[in-house]
């Protein structure tokens, strides 16, 4: 038998075995998996209640943890009067963002050069932009991650290049737990799923030199998220 065969063998002996969903409680994969090496990731990712206020308090923990700027506002004057404070008190001379209900709300009244990254942009102008301000597909509590796709967050870069990244949510997008995003995914995309989907949690960050936290390494420095 060939190196080659030898890989395909055990690739096709993997198959054989059912995974478990990505952060899923259920009674049933909890017995089919409980030997399981994936097991001991329930306990990392506990189950969140149904109610909007437990999984409110829980996304703003995981926010505070991941060293995440989290606001749940009250109004649309209010998510303009914070990113006003924002701005001023960053100093921001240029913004990117995409075309969108809130987004356009918001960096149409903040008086500044805007790059939109859903038309044609010089990435050179991207990249001097001092924040980029998106809208996501949901919120997940249970790991206070920030769920976006090129289609709802403006393109692939926009989360990405700039240093600072603004993320203005609606209520209604805050999600229990990994398996309704997914859920979520499958019921709003189907079959014609986006090139790009991506869980953002916490800002960018890297461990590997020393093992020191250093933040900004290979994205945003900064992650602000409001709810509206």
């Amino acid at each position: 038998m060939t190196e080659r065969e030898k890989i395909f063998g055990r690739i096709r002996e993997a198959l054989t075995v059912i995974a478990p969903v990505p952060g899923h409680h259920g009674q049933a994969t909890v017995q089919a998996h409980k030997s399981s090496p994936s097991a001991p990731a329930r306990q990392w990712l506990p189950p969140v209640n149904d109610s909007f206020e437990d999984q409110l308090a829980c996304f703003r923990e995981n926010a505070a943890n991941l060293k995440v700027d989290f606001f749940a506002v009250n109004s649309r004057d209010e998510l303009l009067q914070r990113l006003v404070e924002l701005r001023d008190s960053e100093g921001w001379k240029k913004i990117a963002t995409h075309q969108g209900e809130l987004t356009d709300f918001t960096t149409g009244a903040l008086g500044l050069p805007v790059v939109k990254t859903d038309t044609t942009y010089d990435v050179h102008e991207l990249e001097a932009c001092n924040a980029g301000i998106t809208e996501c597909d949901a919120l997940v509590a249970q790991t206070g991650s920030v769920l976006v796709t090129n289609r709802s967050a403006g393109g692939r870069a926009l989360s990405v290049l700039p240093p600072h990244h603004v993320v203005i949510a609606r209520r209604e997008q805050l999600l229990r737990d990994l398996p309704a995003a997914f859920q979520f995914l499958k019921q709003k995309y189907g079959a014609n799923y986006p090139s790009m989907m991506s869980f953002i949690t916490g800002p960018s960050r890297t461990g590997d030199i020393e093992r020191i936290l250093v933040l900004g390494a290979h994205g945003p420095k900064k992650l602000t998220i409001f709810l509206v």
